[in-house]
């Protein structure tokens, strides 16, 4: 089969880096090369190993590229939704990194064009193939954990003052630039919330007035979320965690980068057994997955799981938990 050629337009966001490795050793995938406009951050990784060998080409060469099926978009987040839409406007499938940028009606166009066109965008939050959350769906799929009645999610890590310095400008605190990965899967979960509270604050010593301790509470007419997200915690990454209550079990996903699961039933079902058990899940590599499911649902191989409706749900909902505008 041939492969898609690929191609990736910026390498400053967070999570630029990772997903060129993971596209780099993907077999589905050819990479043609990276466009990066600004040459400060171009001089930072060209000479780095993770873009070793590719071509540095300008974003209009990417896009104009008939042969080019596919742009992984890894630009500092204030440049996303413009470079998204040229790639959709061009014809793309597009890998779009996380939070959708800071205008919900340029974004809600975008995936209007691109339902119009008939392309992949896939959203850059990646638990979607976390071998947990899969547990999860399998578990919900047959009914062994009955009705969700609360979820919890947690995600959070601790940042020094210099970190943190580079945050100042963006909107939103550590909510919307991390939350977003837990969002994802509560919205996938449990859908539209009826209504939402927040507890937005600044906690640290450190004296910058960043919102880094966020809570946002989602009720529903017969369950509940909350997602607390923090930059203050410390060893936080190792308490990222999602856990779901339902009527008939209770599954518990911690830490979610080191993935541990442990589950809870009321009576047996299938493999597991009555009460509290520890399940062994695969090692979780980052974007790897979500790399692999791009390809196939370029290739029409299968239907997204998250449809455009919910990544505009989440973006609005992330929007209005982080105190920014969604008009």
């Amino acid at each position: 089969m041939a492969k898609i050629k690929i191609g990736q337009i910026g390498v400053g966001h967070a999570h630029a880096s990772g997903k060129a490795r993971a596209i780099k050793g993907s077999k589905d995938f050819e990479f043609v090369g990276v466009a990066e406009a600004d040459s400060r951050l171009r001089s930072m990784w060209e000479g780095d190993e993770t873009y070793a060998g590719l071509n540095w080409l300008t974003q209009e060469e990417l896009i104009n590229d008939d042969s080019i099926q596919a742009i992984a978009i890894e630009t500092n987040v204030p440049d996303l939704l413009d470079v998204a839409e040229a790639c959709i406007d061009a014809g793309k499938h597009i890998h779009l990194d996380k939070p959708a940028g800071f205008s919900l009606p340029q974004f809600k166009r975008i995936l209007d064009q691109a339902a119009k066109k008939h392309l992949v965008v896939q959203m850059g939050y990646m638990y979607r193939t976390h071998p947990g959350v899969q547990l999860l769906e399998n578990l919900l799929e047959k009914g062994w954990l009955g009705e969700i009645f609360a979820v919890n999610a947690v995600i959070g890590k601790l940042m020094n003052e210099s970190s943190r310095r580079g945050m100042l400008g963006q909107p939103g605190g550590i909510m919307f630039e991390l939350g977003g990965h837990m969002l994802d899967i509560v919205l996938h979960l449990l859908g539209k919330p009826e209504s939402i509270h927040t507890i937005n604050q600044h906690s640290s010593p450190i004296d910058d007035g960043y919102l880094d301790n966020m809570l946002a509470v989602f009720e529903y007419a017969t369950a509940h979320a909350t997602l607390h997200c923090s930059c203050d915690e410390v060893d936080g990454f190792a308490r990222r965690q999602l856990v779901v209550c339902g009527t008939e079990g209770t599954l518990e996903i911690r830490p979610m980068p080191n993935p541990s699961a442990k589950l809870a039933l009321t009576q047996e079902r299938g493999r597991f057994r009555k009460g509290w058990q520890e399940v062994e899940l695969p090692k979780y590599i980052r974007y790897v997955d979500d790399i692999a499911e791009l390809a196939r649902q370029i290739r029409h191989e299968e239907d997204p799981r998250y449809k455009y409706e919910h990544d505009l749900l989440v973006q609005e909902t992330l929007l209005k938990i982080s105190d920014m505008p969604v008009s």
